[in-house]
């Protein structure tokens, strides 16, 4: 009888010891390419660790570190296969993530880190001024292809004149090829800056959305509160927007 309670006690001891190791391990964070939130710095679609920057990577790594939290950081492709993986797999995340309404009782949530607008930029001598996305009908639109906003528009029949790179759009509305361009906020400003071309406002935005970073069910909720008190902390102390502005 002894021998069996000894032997019950060690194997609840190790099982005990298993969990605070399982506990104590790093957080597996992916990410995709999404300048200028994620990137990788060789373009490619797979990196890890410093290798890795972009927006909301360097907010992620400040929220880690003053958390105390360990955790290791990969940008891989396709997304779909990434979103999985952090669905999936306890002590797994992954970001950005839109926090949408069908998603929200799939993972626990770090954030807003940033927007994800949709917007339409023109240039800034424009004298185009919109209310409404009805209003944008009339003009010449650039878009990207394969894009959620170009697909959007072009359902709506507003029949966008897309490119395969959407930078592409910030020269040709310099160029007047195009009245307006269709894109995100903040990555259009960030791709503009990137293409030399600065004069630009937003004459319409017509979609919002937050992105968060998303972290499997099983992550434990102290840590998830840990992750967003350093969050709240950063943003209070202006730090995000420091960090944003170093891109944008």
């Amino acid at each position: 009888m002894l021998k069996r309670l000894v032997l019950a006690f060690a194997g609840a001891a190790l099982l005990l010891a298993g969990n605070v190791r399982a506990a104590d391990s790093p957080l597996v964070l992916l990410t995709e390419n999404f300048p200028p939130y994620n990137m990788a710095r060789n373009g490619k679609n797979f990196a890890q660790d410093e290798n890795i920057h972009g927006i909301a990577v360097d907010i992620v790594r400040e929220i880690f570190k003053r958390a105390g939290v360990p955790y290791s950081l990969t940008l891989r492709f396709p997304w779909e296969r990434i979103y999985k993986l952090a669905l999936e797999n306890p002590g797994y995340g992954v970001f950005v993530m839109a926090r949408l309404p069908e998603r929200e009782k799939l993972f626990k949530w770090v954030g807003p880190i940033g927007p994800d607008d949709w917007i339409m930029l023109a240039k800034a001598d424009s004298t185009i001024t919109l209310d409404s996305l009805e209003q944008a009908r009339q003009y010449k639109i650039g878009a990207y292809k394969g894009d959620a906003i170009a697909e959007t528009l072009a359902r709506q029949g507003l029949n966008p004149i897309v490119v395969l790179r959407d930078q592409d759009n910030a020269r040709k509305l310099l160029n007047g090829q195009i009245d307006l361009w269709a894109t995100g906020d903040p990555a259009g400003r960030y791709l503009a800056r990137r293409e030399g071309v600065g004069d630009l406002k937003t004459v319409l935005r017509f979609n919002s959305a937050e992105l968060y970073l998303a972290l499997n069910k099983e992550v434990p909720d102290d840590v998830v509160a840990r992750l967003q008190a350093a969050l709240d902390e950063l943003r209070k102390e202006g730090a995000v927007d420091a960090i944003t502005a170093r891109y944008l």
